[in-house]
C-alpha cells in the first residue's frame, strides 16, 4: 500500500468514526453546546496522550488558529444543529463541504481543481441534492442554516495541511480546547447523567472526535484536500442509515437514491484516481 492509499484509507476511517455522531447526539438527551463541551473535554485527553506519546508540543500561530476555528466550528455546529434538524439534515447539508473546499482552494490557494474532482463533486452534490429535496422539509430551518454553516467550517478541517506554517494536530487540540471551554458551562444546566448518556457521550469523545481526528490528520499528510473530502462521502450515508436502525428516524426513496449516487460517486473516484496514480507511477 502506498503512502497516498493509506492516507485515504486512514481519512475513510475517519468518515466512518464521524458517522456515529449523529446517533450519539441524538441518544443523549442535552443540548447541542453540552453535548460538544462534553465530547471534547473527552476528546482532549485522548489528544493529550497521543500529543505526549509523539513528543509533539502544541504550536499556535495564525494558520494553527485558523485551523482550531474550523475544528471548533464543525463541532459546535454540528452538535447544534443535529437537535434543531434530523440528522439526515444535518451531515447531508454539512457534506457541501467539497463545494468550499474546491472554492477556498481557488481563492485562497491558488488551486485549480482537476476535471476528475469536479465532476466527482458535481455528482457528489446532485446525490446531496437528492437527499436535501427529500429529508429538508422535516428539519427546521435554523437547524438547516447551521447544518450547512458546519459544511463552511468542516472545508477549513480539510484544507489545514496546506494552510501556510499550518500544524494541523495543534490545530485539532486548541479547537477542542475552545469547544471544551464554551461548552461545558451548559452542562451545569443538564439534569440526566444515566449510564446510557455518559456511555454515549463517552464514545462520542474518544472515538468521534479524538480517534477521528487523529485518523483525519494523518491521512492529509498524503491526501489531497478535495480528495480526502470527496472520500468522506460515506459519513453523509451511514450517519442518517445508523439513526434510522436504531433510532427510528427514517429516511425517504429520494434520500436512499441521493445516498447511492453519494457512494457510487466516491468508490468511482478513487478507482479511477488509483489507477491514475498507478499509471503516473509506471511512466
Amino acid at each position: 500500500m502506498s503512502a497516498r492509499q493509506r492516507g485515504t484509507l486512514f481519512v475513510f476511517l475517519a468518515a466512518v468514526l464521524y458517522s456515529i455522531g449523529g446517533l450519539c447526539i441524538k441518544l443523549i438527551p442535552w443540548g447541542g453546546m453540552a453535548i460538544n463541551g462534553g465530547r471534547t473535554a473527552i476528546a482532549l485527553a485522548v489528544i493529550g496522550l497521543y500529543l505526549r506519546l509523539t513528543n509533539h508540543k502544541p504550536k499556535m500561530n495564525l494558520w494553527v488558529l485558523v485551523g482550531a476555528l474550523s475544528v471548533c466550528g464543525t463541532n459546535t455546529l454540528f452538535s447544534i444543529a443535529n437537535k434543531l434538524t434530523t440528522a439526515g439534515n444535518t451531515i447531508v447539508l454539512q457534506f457541501t463541504a467539497p463545494i468550499f473546499v474546491i472554492l477556498f482552494s481557488i481563492l485562497f490557494f491558488g488551486k485549480k481543481p482537476q476535471k476528475l474532482d469536479l465532476m466527482a463533486c458535481g455528482f457528489v452534490l446532485g446525490g446531496v441534492l437528492l437527499f436535501f429535496v427529500d429529508s429538508l422539509s422535516a428539519g427546521g430551518m435554523l437547524g438547516n442554516v447551521t447544518a450547512l454553516l458546519s459544511g463552511v467550517a468542516y472545508a477549513g478541517v480539510f484544507l489545514m495541511n496546506d494552510m501556510p506554517d499550518s500544524n494541523p494536530i495543534s490545530s485539532v487540540f486548541w479547537g477542542d480546547v475552545f469547544s471544551a471551554v464554551i461548552g461545558l458551562p451548559f452542562l451545569g444546566y443538564e439534569t440526566d447523567f444515566s449510564g446510557k448518556t455518559l456511555a454515549a457521550l463517552l464514545i462520542l469523545g474518544v472515538f468521534q472526535v479524538a480517534v477521528a481526528y487523529i485518523l483525519m490528520v494523518e491521512g492529509l499528510k498524503t491526501t489531497p484536500p478535495v480528495t480526502a473530502s470527496l472520500v468522506s462521502g460515506i459519513e453523509p450515508v451511514l450517519n442518517p442509515v445508523l439513526v434510522a436502525v436504531f433510532y427510528h428516524e427514517m429516511l425517504g426513496p429520494v434520500a436512499l437514491v441521493g445516498a447511492m449516487i453519494v457512494v457510487g460517486s466516491v468508490v468511482l473516484y478513487n478507482v479511477i484516481l488509483t489507477r491514475q496514480t498507478a499509471e503516473e507511477y509506471q511512466t
